[in-house]
C-alpha cells in the first residue's frame, strides 16, 4: 500500500519528489499524484494522528478505490496443489484452465502473476514444519546411507561396494554405523543387532524406511511388516513403525545424520584402502567416536554425553540372548511326507502330504509351521546335498513296521526260534555287500514261520546247514515246500543201521578177483 501520509510530510519538509520515491519505495509519478491531488482538495501536514492511510487515501482518490474493489474470481488453491503433484501439471496449464472457467462463469480472472503469488503463499503454509519434542528412549531412526564405501580384492584389485547402514537415537542423536557388503535380509538383521549391542539397549519405537528387508506391504494404515523384521522386533520387544513413502521427516535425525556421514566418515575415507571388511569397520568406528563426541553446535554437550546422562538409563534392557536370524521359506509336503531346504531333506507328519508349510531357517534348526502353528522341528543338516532327516513318528503304521526291521532285531528274532535259524540269519545278513539288502530275506524267512510252523523252520534251517556253511532263504524254502525236513535224524540213523546188517558186502575174493 502507497505512504500517503508519508509522501506528503516528506513534501512539507522540501524533500525532491525523485528522494521521496526512494524512501517510500513508490514511482515518481505516484509522489506528483499525491503532491498535486492533495493541493487540489487543499490537504496539507501535518494531519490529524486520527486519520489512517486507508481514509487518506479514499479521500484522494475515491474513484480509482472504487475501481480496485471490482470483485475477481479467487481460485481454488486446495485443487490446484493436488493437481501440481500430477505427472506433466504446470501452474501455468492450471491458470490458463482457471480463466476458461471464469470466460465461461462471465467472472474477472486474476492475472498470473497474481494467481503464482497467492498459490506461494498457500504453499508456504502447507511445507509449514513443526518441532516436535523426543522423549529419551523412545526411538530410533535407521537407514542406508545413499553413499558407498569400498575395500580392495587382495587377489584381483578389484574395487568392492560397501553399502553402509546408519542408526539414530531421536533424542541425543547417538548414531551407529557398520558397512556391509550387501543390503540383503542377513545383513539388515545383523546390522540391528550389532546396533543394540552398541547401544546397550533398546528404544521402545524402531523406524525404518519402506525398503523389502523391513516392510513387504505399503500401506497408510496397515504395512505389512517383513515376516524376520517382525520377529526380530518381538524379541527386542519394540514397535516398528515404518516412515510414509516418500517421507523423509518422518525420520529426520537418520535422514540428516546419513548425510553428515557421508562427509564425516565415508568422504574423510576416501583416500584410504581397506582389503577386508573388518578393517573398513575398524576405520569406521574410529571415526564414529570422533563424530559422536563432537560439540554440538547450538545445544550443550555432545552426542555421547547427552546419551550417557540423559538418555541410556531409559532404554528397554537387552534380551538374555540376541536375536538369532531366521529366514522364512514355503515348502509344499512330498508324496514322501519331507519338504526340501537349500537341498536338504527333512519329515514332516504325513498329515500334512500336499499341504503348504511355512519353514523357519536358523542357523542349526529347521522348524516346520502349518497356519502359525509348529508341527515339527529338525537340526540343521550341513554337508553333501540330498541328506534325509527322518524321524520315525511322522511316517504312516505300515511305512514305521517296514523300518523298524534292522539286524539286531532280525537276530533277536530268530534265537527265539533256534540256533539254526540264527546261524542262517547270521549267514544271509554277511552275504551281502550292504547289510539292509539281506532284510528282505530275513522278513521272507520270518513269513516261512508263520506258515510252515516254527519247529519245521528250525529243522529246514538245520538241514540247509548241514548242506552249505551258507544257506539262503530259497534253500530254506526249498527244504520245507519238498518236506524235506520232516526226515529225522533217528530215522536216518536207523536206515544207516539197517544197511549196515542186511546189506550185500563184497569180501577179498571179489576184490582180489579170484
Amino acid at each position: 500500500m502507497t505512504k500517503y501520509r508519508e509522501i506528503l510530510r516528506l513534501y512539507s519538509q522540501g524533500i525532491s519528489q525523485r528522494s521521496i520515491a526512494l524512501s517510500c519505495e513508490c514511482s515518481r509519478n505516484t509522489v506528483a499524484k499525491v503532491v498535486a491531488r492533495a493541493k487540489e482538495l487543499n490537504i496539507t501536514w501535518p494531519l490529524s494522528s486520527e486519520i489512517t492511510d486507508g481514509e487518506l487515501e479514499k479521500k484522494l482518490f475515491p474513484n480509482s478505490q472504487q475501481s480496485t474493489t471490482v470483485p475477481r474470481k479467487y481460485p481454488d488453491l486446495e485443487y490446484i496443489h493436488k493437481e501440481l503433484a500430477k505427472s506433466g501439471v504446470t501452474l501455468r496449464l492450471l491458470w490458463s484452465e482457471y480463466c476458461e472457467e471464469c470466460r465461461l462463469s462471465n467472472e474477472i480472472p486474476l492475472m498470473y502473476s497474481q494467481f503464482c503469488y497467492h498459490y506461494q503463499q498457500f504453499a508456504e503454509k502447507k511445507r509449514a514444519t513443526m518441532h516436535i519434542p523426543r522423549k529419551p528412549g523412545e526411538q530410533i531412526e535407521v537407514d542406508w546411507a545413499g553413499q558407498t564405501a569400498s575395500i580392495v580384492d587382495r587377489d584381483t584389485g578389484e574395487i568392492i561396494p560397501a553399502y553402509v547402514f546408519v542408526g539414530v537415537l531421536s533424542y541425543s542423536q547417538y548414531a551407529y554405523v557398520e558397512a556391509f557388503l550387501s543390503q540383503d535380509q542377513e545383513s539388515w538383521i545383523n546390522a540391528h543387532v550389532n546396533m543394540y549391542r552398541f547401544f546397550g539397549g533398546v528404544s521402545r519405537i524402531l523406524i525404518p524406511d519402506n525398503l523389502k528387508t523391513g516392510v513387504e506391504k505399503v500401506s497408510w494404515y496397515t504395512p505389512v511388516i517383513n515376516k524376520t523384521y517382525h520377529e526380530m522386533s518381538e524379541h527386542y520387544d519394540t514397535a516398528v513403525i515404518p516412515a510414509r513413502v516418500r517421507k523423509p521427516k518422518d525420520k529426520p535425525n537418520a535422514e540428516g545424520t546419513v548425510g553428515v556421514i557421508s562427509t564425516w566418515i565415508i568422504a574423510a575415507l576416501r583416500k584410504q584402502k581397506f582389503f577386508s571388511l573388518q578393517e573398513l569397520n575398524t576405520a569406521i568406528k574410529e571415526k564414529l567416536n570422533i563424530f559422536n563426541s563432537k560439540p554440538f553446535q547450538k545445544r550443550e554437550g555432545s552426542r555421547t554425553s547427552v546419551f550417557l546422562e540423559e538418555e541410556k538409563s531409559l532404554l528397554l534392557p537387552l534380551p538374555t540372548n540376541p536375536y538369532e536370524l531366521a529366514v522364512w521359506k514355503q515348502a509344499t509336503v512330498q508324496l514322501n511326507y519331507h519338504i526340501t531346504v537349500d537341498k536338504m531333506h527333512y519329515s514332516v507328519p504325513y498329515e500334512y502330504i500336499k499341504h503348504k508349510v511355512d519353514v523357519r531357517v536358523t542357523r542349526n534348526v529347521i522348524e516346520v509351521f502349518y497356519h502359525n502353528h509348529r508341527i515339527c522341528s529338525h537340526p540343521r543338516l550341513y554337508g553333501r546335498a540330498g541328506q534325509y532327516s527322518t524321524n520315525d513318528a511322522h511316517m504312516p503304521e505300515d511305512h514305521q513296521n517296514y523300518v523298524q526291521w534292522n539286524a539286531e532285531r532280525f537276530l533277536s528274532w530268530a534265537e527265539k526260534i533256534g540256533p539254526n535259524t540264527n546261524i542262517t540269519v547270521k549267514a544271509i545278513l554277511s552275504s551281502h555287500k550292504v547289510e539292509q539288502q539281506g532284510y528282505r530275506s530275513c522278513l521272507a524267512l520270518l513269513k516261512l514261520a508263520d506258515k510252515y510252523s516254527v519247529p519245521r523252520l528250525e529243522a529246514a534251517c538245520k538241514k540247509a546247514l548241514s548242506y552249505t556253511p551258507h544257506p539262503s532263504f530259497k534253500s530254506v524254502k526249498t527244504i520245507l515246500s519238498t518236506g524235506q525236513d520232516k526226515v529225522t535224524e533217528d530215522k536216518t540213523a536207523k536206515t544207516n543201521d539197517d544197511s549196515a546188517n542186511y546189506g550185500f558186502t563184497r569180501g577179498a575174493d571179489y576184490y582180489g578177483r579170484k
